[in-house]
């Protein structure tokens, strides 16, 4: 789309609205058409997601249920991102190097698992880090040393920078998109309960990216520019329109699973998304849902290490409720409707700064 610009006499597809509003469609259209047949494809190879053995038991009937959808909607998303994006864009580039990249840590995992038919197989924990701090330098390198994104820490609710972290940004900025990657990852646990707060975090971080990236906008708004970021923006669109095509078929009774190659991926993506648009510390925020999973899981872990007790039922948080009697579908609702109001809370320190 945007090369059709540069032969025409009309800068219509040059404008990044333009170009992010195809994005979403075709990524859609993509993945609702391409989603059913890797179902029927995963069915007949028996890709099922391997189901822990201490998870509810009503889980236990999701054994047959296809895992790595990820990898369609991955898929949908880069493939309409290279038909709308400005290629020669440094960060548009990294951020589909991301998203490939943190698929594919998640699909080697997958692979192993589904071969095994046994979660504890795939890649082990240590081996699963060291790929992704790797593949967090392999993005964020490039773009410190060309100084394509300032090194200065930002706040919510705060125009100016605190200080510069200056080289240590590179471990900083490596540890959020590790983090978030994880965090996605745990909180893929009931059907559709991690697209839903994706898409909105996506949307969220999609709006500062824009915003920062035009120069008008973000010195009326007070925010940190980054003159070439807005192209970063026509790839969310196509994300979150590959997702939503996902979520005809992972909404509850799921027919798919995201599996790792699909909540590693969006993670480690949104966690890139923050740290291009210095939104590294409003992204607990943005993410509240994820945040509350991933502490929930801290808290469980380390309460019985150190005095032999259990905070919750079962963490993640999302399985206490269910072993107190909550319904799936209620569970799964409460939480978009969380992560829903805490992006609201994000998108207002746009203007309250």
């Amino acid at each position: 789309m945007y090369y059709l610009s540069q032969l025409s006499s009309y800068a219509f597809f040059s404008y990044i609205s333009v170009r992010a509003g195809f994005a979403f469609f075709i990524a859609l259209i993509l993945s609702l058409y391409l989603m059913p047949k890797f179902i029927a494809w995963a069915k007949n190879k028996n890709a099922n997601q391997p189901i822990y053995e201490y998870a509810p038991q009503n889980h236990q009937g999701k054994v047959k249920t296809p895992t790595m959808g990820g990898v369609v909607f991955i898929f949908c998303a880069v493939a309409a991102s290279l038909l709308c994006v400005q290629l020669n864009n440094l960060l548009a580039l990294m951020a589909l190097a991301t998203l490939v990249l943190f698929c594919l840590i998640g699909l080697v995992d997958d692979v192993g698992k589904i071969l095994k038919k046994d979660n504890h197989s795939g890649l082990s924990p240590k081996a699963k880090l060291l790929a992704q701090v790797i593949c967090s330098l392999l993005v964020l390198a490039p773009l410190y040393f060309t100084q394509s994104l300032n090194s200065q820490l930002f706040i919510p609710f705060y125009k100016h920078p605190l200080f510069d972290m200056q080289l240590f940004a590179l471990a900083f900025w490596t540890l959020v998109i590790i983090s978030s990657s994880n965090a996605v990852n745990l909180t893929d646990g009931l059907d559709g309960l991690a697209t839903v707060p994706s898409i909105f975090s996506l949307a969220t971080l999609g709006i500062f990216v824009y915003l920062i990236g035009n120069a008008t906008y973000s010195d009326y708004l007070l925010l940190p520019k980054v003159s070439t970021l807005g192209e970063v923006s026509i790839i969310c669109a196509a994300l979150i329109g590959a997702l939503m095509g996902f979520l005809w078929y992972n909404c509850y009774p799921a027919q798919v699973f995201m599996g790792d190659s699909g909540s590693l991926a969006l993670g480690g993506f949104i966690g890139f998304l923050a740290v291009v648009s210095k939104n590294e510390i409003l992204l607990l925020l943005i993410g509240f849902v994820f945040v509350l999973e991933t502490l929930s899981v801290i808290l469980q872990v380390g309460s019985f290490k150190i005095w032999g007790k259990r905070v919750f039922k079962m963490a993640p948080i999302h399985h206490h409720f269910e072993k107190k009697g909550w319904v799936e579908n209620k569970i799964i609702v409460r939480f978009w409707m969380i992560a829903f109001l805490s992006n609201l809370i994000a998108l207002a320190s746009l203007k309250l700064r």
